[in-house]
């Protein structure tokens, strides 16, 4: 009998894991295949990058990306943006992980909403939201100032939503802190500020690292709330890409998009490698 059960659930247990499989190359072609196909027609060698007829391999629009100085500019912009955005997300994320893991006190739970509001509300929302407060501040006159002043409202908006994400990055990794560690350390003879930089910090570097990449990958690559809270002569990479595709699609866009992409991808692995490295015993 039970031989025969064994028999007839391993064709099905065998047909249902194709299935699975199949739903998930559907899937992954589904959402990836678009992108695939950017990076390939990148190299394409037409006038136009919509052209979907091949034409010939050259990388001669990537030099003409790197040849723009309006997108390189874009490109410097964003890429400041991005590391002001991961050190201010860092020290606030780090401070906000450790006051909701640590410690005990009214309105917690309120606390903890708060924090997590920015991941919740569409982009659109909080775009709309941080442009009218910039507005009543004054500080969407900052795009008349000198460079990197003029980077200061969208440095604040992308610190606004991106710490969050570093905070539950951390958080998480305090989960797996073992408290016996600080205990001892106490009981030798630390202090607090010891016990802070000798021990948690070391158990928190692996989730600070990938917290400080995803805060930056996030920052390089918003569109929404930089397009809402940018001055009129302050103009990001995703925001420059924008306005260079409401006129025509070339392959320089293409070849743009295509380093966006790659520089999007290598951080993402690193975060999420740094994310899954094994907790110390």
């Amino acid at each position: 009998m039970l031989f025969s059960r064994n028999s007839k659930a391993a064709p099905f247990d065998y047909a249902r894991k194709w299935q699975l499989k199949l739903v998930f190359l559907l899937t992954t072609v589904f959402l990836y295949a678009p992108i695939i196909v950017l990076i390939i027609f990148s190299f394409n060698n037409s006038r136009r990058g919509g052209n979907v007829v091949w034409r010939g391999f050259t990388t001669k629009y990537y030099e003409k990306a790197f040849a723009n100085s309006q997108l390189v500019e874009a490109f410097i912009n964003s890429l400041t943006i991005a590391v002001v955005t991961t050190i201010l997300s860092v020290i606030l994320g780090t401070m906000t992980a450790i006051l909701l893991w640590r410690f005990r006190f009214p309105f917690k739970p309120a606390v903890e909403g708060v924090v997590s509001l920015p991941i919740v509300i569409p982009e659109i929302c909080m775009g709309v939201s941080l442009a009218m407060f910039f507005s009543q501040m004054g500080w969407l006159a900052t795009g008349d100032l000198v460079w990197p002043f003029n980077l200061v409202n969208i440095t604040v908006a992308h610190t606004t939503f991106a710490f969050p994400f570093t905070a539950m990055v951390i958080r998480t990794r305090l989960q797996s802190f073992n408290k016996e560690l600080e205990e001892a350390a106490i009981d030798l003879g630390a202090s607090t500020r010891m016990v802070y930089r000798d021990i948690i910090l070391p158990h928190l570097k692996p989730g600070i690292v990938a917290g400080a990449l995803l805060a930056f990958t996030l920052s390089l690559d918003d569109f929404v709330i930089t397009f809402f809270t940018s001055g009129p002569n302050t103009v990001t990479f995703p925001v420059k890409v924008y306005s260079m595709v409401r006129f025509s699609v070339t392959p320089e866009i293409n070849a743009a998009s295509t380093i966006l992409i790659i520089i999007t991808l290598v951080l993402t692995a690193l975060a999420v490698r740094m994310q899954r490295e094994p907790v110390a015993s």
